[in-house]
């Protein structure tokens, strides 16, 4: 066997090796080993935890952070919201967008309202929302 054909083998073995791996993980996108849809992503429970809002992203309206599975937003009139973090679609991490005062899913597009509220798919389950109360600079998230 010369070099050309070892190195053939070589890239048809590799490919005829890979191709069901890389298939595999395109055709099993949100789908259990079982084939059917994904679980929807369990949100913390339990919750009771404090954050300091005197300096970082929650010190200045329309910033927003991720503690414990929990995204804490300030919105643009200075209050504070509290979600389930994990997008109830398949898990992706929303994002607060403080022009809407809504949470959106960077992953497929799923929209939420200021309380946790699906107002546009693909998710169906709402967030979970948490309480928050403010005292001084210390912010308490909890359930």
């Amino acid at each position: 066997m010369d070099r050309k054909d070892f190195l053939s083998q070589v890239g048809v073995g590799a490919a005829a090796f890979l191709a069901p791996i890389c298939l595999g993980g395109i055709a099993g996108c949100g789908k259990s080993s079982t084939g059917s849809t994904s679980s929807v992503p369990t949100a913390p429970s339990n919750v009771d935890f404090t954050l300091d809002v005197s300096s970082g992203a929650l010190a200045s309206n329309g910033g927003f952070l991720v503690s414990q599975g929990i995204l804490v937003a300030r919105t643009n009139a200075g209050a504070f919201l509290a979600v389930s973090a994990a997008c109830t679609h398949e898990g992706t991490t929303v994002n607060y967008n403080s022009a809407n005062n809504n949470f959106v899913c960077p992953n497929h597009g799923a929209k939420f309202s200021s309380t946790g509220m699906v107002t546009l798919g693909p998710a169906t389950t709402n967030l979970k929302s948490y309480n928050t109360s403010l005292t001084n600079s210390t912010l308490r998230i909890y359930s």
